[in-house]
């Protein structure tokens, strides 16, 4: 399987990957930000507790404990700004991997490949998550729309820990 970034010449990835990665953390120090409000005693873990509800119930109480307008404008914020992130993090779990597989050989180089569409998969999970998000906020909560985002949270999840975990490996196993 080919890697989906391997048309991109050799000595301009390593700039890319810092760049993305750059943009990754920055806007993760945004989202600290604009999320700090949000956690309440239905919503302990903020816009987290939100997007892994997975049921009307729970997802209720996290919207009414955020009725006050800033809090759910910090919300849905949050959520659009989400779609901007996306690409990012996928770019930079794409250019990760991709450094890190052409230290190796076999299935390890392989397995850099998986990693990369691992990193857009996990993007599409989360476009889908935000979406029924949205569409909860927006009072569609008696709905499928809670347990939709939150099957794409969990999906999204452990597609970036994978992705992660094979770049942070790859990069850190001996070089052959």
């Amino acid at each position: 399987m080919r890697h989906p970034l391997e048309f991109i010449p050799a000595d301009a990835r390593k700039p890319l990957f810092f760049t993305f990665l750059i943009l990754t953390l920055t806007l993760l120090a945004i989202f600290q930000v604009l999320d700090k409000e949000l956690p309440t005693d239905a919503a302990p873990n903020g816009i987290l507790s939100f997007e892994l509800a997975g049921n009307p119930e729970t997802a209720r109480a996290i919207t009414d404990s955020w009725k006050h307008m800033r809090l759910w404008l910090g919300a849905a914020s949050s959520l659009g700004i989400d779609y901007v992130f996306m690409p990012i993090y996928a770019l930079a779990l794409a250019f990760g991997s991709l450094l890190a597989m052409h230290r190796h050989e076999g299935w390890i180089r392989s397995l850099g490949a998986v990693a990369a569409y691992a990193g857009f998969a996990a993007a599409t999970f989360d476009a889908v998550e935000n979406y029924a998000l949205l569409r909860v906020l927006l009072g569609e909560v008696q709905s499928s729309y809670p347990a939709i985002a939150a099957f794409c949270a969990i999906l999204k999840f452990g597609l970036i820990l994978f992705g992660a975990l094979y770049g942070l490996a790859a990069w850190l196993l001996p070089k052959r």
